[in-house]
């Protein structure tokens, strides 16, 4: 009998980020973040009120692997991104 492996499931975050309207060039900051899987080792830069770019230096590193797959600005000073594992 053939033995099956499951399948990986790929590992997905989820961001939603703001800057200071009333600064211009504010930088953007984390509103919300929602992991499916796993986002090690980039788990302790995700959290709301955390700079976006630390959380994307992290997660686009190419030993990390991540890639973004979807970005949308919402307003002229909020966003979302969603970034996917590749392995």
């Amino acid at each position: 009998m053939a033995r099956t492996k499951a399948v990986q499931q790929p590992d997905l975050v989820l961001i939603t980020w703001s800057r200071n309207p009333l600064i211009s060039g504010s930088a953007r900051r984390i509103v919300s973040v929602r992991v499916i899987g796993s986002a090690y080792p980039c788990r302790n830069s995700l959290f709301a009120g955390g700079l976006l770019i630390n959380a994307l230096n992290c997660l686009l590193d190419n030993d990390i692997g991540f890639k973004i797959v979807y970005r949308k600005k919402t307003s002229d000073i909020s966003g979302i991104l969603l970034l996917k594992r590749y392995r």
